[in-house]
């Protein structure tokens, strides 16, 4: 049987194992490309805050500077600041060097664009062009040195302050737990809470300790923080992966309410109390979601996973909330990107003003019961594997928008091909957890027989 590769060069940007795929001279000459692809000027550049984050950065800043950009060191900085810091700056463009969710012998490159968006499809394909050819256009001479900007998240921060009813928030003072998983958002995100006018106990906020768990916010790797809610007896307790841009809720009786209704609860909040707003969300994302915008009376529409795919939809739909159900919510209001803080200002918001428990918020919301797997494949089986399954849909509702969605009365079932890592992935939702399971079990089952073979 093959090995997969762990290394992943997409449109989503490159990622892979450090020592093993990800090389500096693979970094080099990715940033020789995208400072090819912007003509130079000023890029950004930060990290989260994995022990190879500084490694990185160097080859990061040889690459743009062979190219005649000018880098500017951004410092450790959460991924949704670091868009808006590549907006409100007016730069050309940023490189955000962090694996996000992934462990931490992985890293990583997310570009960004002029404006705080992550490329396009076809931008995207043009930077990737670039770097296969390697045609890239070097300086004989480094133009400048990399500036530093230890106040980057400045710009965020006034955003989010604009964005949130502080008032109401200061009224209730919240008691607040937050594990930042010693990443991007540890030296922020204390600060912030208490600018809301939350009572916050913060853990795992040092940049230079290890992630104390895996760093995707799952009900998996939660357990610190449950602990913590209830024996500081706090109102809620937030999670934040690696580079903030997922969140996490855990409720007041230290029970994880699920990535799926962070999001749900958000959008929830908006419609009843921000504004009616079409809701776009990714084809993996709950129909919870979907069952919220339908009780609110306003239009509702998918788009294929990937955050840029989310926001496209929701710029061409005029929409101002969304996100997908990994716990990423979007707030456009705030930046069009996934954003814990936004997040964290709308469950607050919504505590605040409910004067219920997240609990009780939570109990509200429909309920499904939703499995999700990753297999590990290659590509090239992931795809033969995902065919597979079109011609053996059943007369189930078809969309092949992303890999395969199979929609049915009683449950819904995602196979797709991931784009961070070498991976297929699997979620099946239902109104009963048998019924969950059931199916679940049967498709894996069905997935690793095709991989053997």
């Amino acid at each position: 049987m093959r090995r997969p590769s762990d290394l992943k060069i997409s449109i989503s940007g490159i990622r892979g194992k450090i020592g093993r795929s990800f090389t500096p001279s693979l970094v080099l000459s990715f940033s020789e490309a995208f400072a090819t692809y912007l003509g130079g000027g000023k890029i950004a550049v930060a990290t989260d805050t994995r022990p190879t984050r500084d490694l990185v950065k160097h080859a990061v800043f040889a690459g743009l500077l062979s190219c005649g950009a000018t880098p500017v060191d951004a410092g450790i900085l959460p991924i949704p600041s670091f868009q808006i810091y590549v907006k409100d700056t007016r730069a050309r463009g940023g490189i955000a060097i962090t694996a996000s969710h992934n462990p931490v012998e992985w890293n990583a490159l997310k570009l960004v664009r002029r404006g705080g968006f992550f490329p396009f499809s076809y931008q995207a394909e043009e930077i990737l062009d670039i770097y296969h050819q390697g045609r890239f256009k070097r300086v004989p001479y480094f133009s400048s040195e990399p500036r530093i900007d230890r106040d980057a998240f400045r710009f965020h921060k006034r955003r989010l302050l604009r964005f949130a009813d502080i008032e109401a928030i200061k009224k209730r003072r919240p008691k607040v737990v937050v594990d930042a998983c010693n990443g991007a958002a540890s030296p922020y995100v204390a600060e912030f809470l208490e600018a809301l006018g939350c009572e916050v106990v913060a853990i795992n906020t040092d940049v230079d300790s290890p992630f104390p768990h895996p760093p995707e916010p799952v009900p998996e790797n939660l357990t610190q923080l449950s602990e913590a809610v209830k024996k500081y007896g706090a109102d809620i307790g937030f999670a934040q992966d690696a580079d903030a841009d997922r969140l996490a809720a855990v409720d007041e009786t230290g029970t994880p309410i699920g990535e799926e209704y962070t999001l749900a609860l958000a959008v929830k909040y908006y419609l009843e109390n921000k504004g009616k707003s079409p809701v776009v969300v990714n084809l993996s994302t709950s129909r919870a979601v979907e069952d919220v915008a339908r009780e609110a009376g306003v239009s509702f529409f998918r788009a294929k996973v990937g955050e840029i795919n989310v926001v496209e939809e929701m710029l061409r739909r005029g929409a101002k909330i969304g996100g997908e159900g990994n716990g990423g919510i979007i707030a456009a209001e705030v930046h069009p990107c996934r954003d814990s803080f936004s997040g964290m200002v709308l469950l607050l918001e919504f505590l605040s003003k409910s004067g219920k428990t997240l609990s009780e918020l939570a109990s509200e919301l429909p309920r499904y019961f939703m499995i999700k797997d990753k297999i590990e494949v290659s590509m090239k089986d992931g795809i033969r594997i995902v065919e597979h399954f079109k011609e053996a849909s059943h007369g189930g509702k078809l969309n092949l928008m992303d890999g395969i969605r199979i929609d049915y009365p009683d449950y819904w079932l995602h196979l797709r091909p991931s784009n961070t890592e070498p991976v297929l992935r699997l979620i099946v939702e239902a109104r009963s957890e048998r019924t969950a399971r059931e199916i679940f079990e049967k498709i894996r089952e069905e997935i690793l027989r095709l991989k053997e073979e």
